[in-house]
């Protein structure tokens, strides 16, 4: 077990979260599902799934069944990043996360359809962002501002000028 792990709070779909985040990201493994024993009740029934979890490019989720939240998580206090190759993988990643009732957000983010907010960002970004010459980067800036997902193309027009 890590010092820190993420835990990501659902009702009742840990385990069918879990398996979609495998069927989205590349390198991925499935891991425990541990379910209730018996004697769990009042709060759980005996055999429900309690945590699930999946690791994505090495970085584990632990899925947890926690009932209604009070706060009416998930909210955009966290947000989880994918940083992306090229336009290809930013595509592929903004469609399957976006499927199924999921909805896009300015900026390259998108949340899935459990209400978890993904950063899907060209690696192109970084370099511009973080490049001696500011005004590229205020360009880049400016053009990142007003997309929805990211678009390299656009966000290379910008730097050119």
């Amino acid at each position: 077990m890590n010092k820190i792990s993420n835990w990501l709070w659902f009702e009742t779909q840990a385990e069918e979260a879990a398996k979609f985040y495998a069927s989205v990201f590349r390198n991925t493994e499935l891991g425990e599902v541990v379910r209730a024993p018996a004697g769990a009740e009042p709060y759980n029934v005996e055999g429900q799934v309690l945590t699930a979890d999946v690791t994505i490019a090495g970085v584990q989720f632990f899925c947890l069944n926690g009932g209604k939240h009070p706060d009416g998580v998930p909210n955009d206090a966290v947000s989880f990043q994918v940083l992306c190759a090229d336009q290809a993988e930013v595509d592929e990643y903004w469609n399957k996360l976006k499927a199924d009732g999921g909805k896009e957000v300015q900026c390259g983010w998108v949340k899935d359809k459990y209400g978890f907010a993904w950063q899907i960002v060209p690696e192109v970004l970084y370099r511009y962002m973080n490049g001696t010459d500011r005004e590229v980067a205020k360009r880049v800036t400016q053009a990142m501002m007003k997309m929805v997902k990211l678009d390299v193309a656009e966000l290379e027009a910008a730097a050119k000028g």
